[in-house]
């Protein structure tokens, strides 16, 4: 299986609240991306709205679908929460592709005087190209959407495939985000959610999340069965480039063999992980999981060793990062921590 991540090239927040509606200001590089429904602050009878808006590189989408994505794929928009307030039992998140370019611009919220450089409820750059409706140009007959409940997460993941196909066609102006009709310029809570921009400063930018198969177990190796094993990595390195797409090999073997006649070391006999091992990436520093154990993660293997693909631009540069490997042997689930940690450098 594997996972590949292409991050916006451009991310801003757009609101229509009464104080700034003759200024429209811009919030193109704002730490914070919010989507949300409440009473105007000046006047509590008039609804207001916040949406987001995000653009992924048309180029780079392609260059995924065309050249690492094979067989089935889905993509998902992915947002991480920073915070929400006065959230209803249940509530959707509406994501559609915009049908308009759009600058991104220079201000964040709170600047005082309004930065109007960009993006705004109004316009489409910097208050000269009107949008032909207010809080932007959408296509509804493209959709992606997700239903929270209150004991969710509150984090996003949307399926956007549909969008992403459209978007290497014809509507490749990006995705809006926005709470469902019922609860925009809502007038009784102030419904707020607030997400992680591409301007944060934490692990938590927002991301296009492509998955797909590409495991193969065709292997001839004896399938490692006892939990008396040693496990590696063997081509672990302390310094990625972010352009380097990794194969890492992994050596798998009981700490015990089996006595055999044979001319070769037993010692030196590579076996193979169970079918039901992943890989996983977590943040050093944090202790975050950046990529999780799941489906997508699963580890291949051939006639030489186990092993898995990690794309390294799919990972924030400049930060230190730790590979595990989770499978089951002897009945027991059990995540390897061999301590493999490694930095992701940015090459220009």
């Amino acid at each position: 299986m594997a996972v590949y991540r292409i991050f916006p090239e451009k991310d801003t927040t757009i609101w229509n609240e009464s104080s700034i509606t003759g200024k429209y200001g811009n919030a193109g590089r704002d730490e914070i991306l919010e989507i949300g429904g409440y009473p105007d602050p000046i006047d509590p009878a008039q609804g207001r709205t916040n949406r987001s808006l995000l653009k992924f590189n048309t180029g780079d989408i392609i260059s995924t679908l065309n050249s690492k994505v094979t067989g089935q794929w889905s993509a998902s928009l992915e947002l991480k929460l920073a915070n929400a307030g006065e959230l209803p039992q249940s509530y959707t998140v509406e994501a559609y592709p915009i049908s308009g370019s759009w600058i991104n611009g220079t201000g964040k919220k709170d600047d005082a005087p309004y930065n109007t450089t960009g993006v705004s409820w109004k316009y489409r750059d910097a208050q000269s190209t009107q949008w032909s409706t207010l809080g932007g140009d959408y296509t509804t007959s493209i959709t992606g959407s997700i239903t929270k409940y209150l004991n969710d997460s509150n984090d996003l993941s949307i399926d956007v495939t549909n969008i992403v196909t459209n978007q290497t066609a014809s509507y490749n102006d990006g995705i809006l985000v926005k709470l469902e009709d019922t609860f925009e310029n809502n007038t009784t809570a102030s419904i707020n959610l607030k997400y992680f921009s591409s301007d944060t400063n934490t692990i938590f930018p927002p991301y296009l999340e492509f998955k797909w198969d590409d495991s193969s177990y065709d292997s001839p190796l004896t399938p490692l069965d006892t939990d008396i094993a040693t496990v590696t990595i063997k081509n672990h390195k302390e310094k990625y480039a972010d352009s380097d797409s990794i194969k890492f090999r992994l050596s798998a073997r009981p700490k015990y063999p089996t006595r055999t006649f044979t001319t070769s070391s037993i010692y030196l006999t590579e076996y193979k992980l169970p079918q039901q091992s992943y890989w996983g990436i977590k943040d050093e520093f944090s202790g975050e999981m950046i990529v999780d154990f799941s489906d997508y993660t699963k580890i291949s293997a051939d006639n030489i060793s186990s092993y898995f693909t990690v794309y390294m631009n799919s990972l924030k540069p400049e930060r230190f990062y730790r590979l595990l490997v989770k499978t089951t042997l002897s009945d027991s689930t059990i995540v390897i921590d061999n301590k493999n940690i490694f930095k992701v450098t940015r090459h220009g």
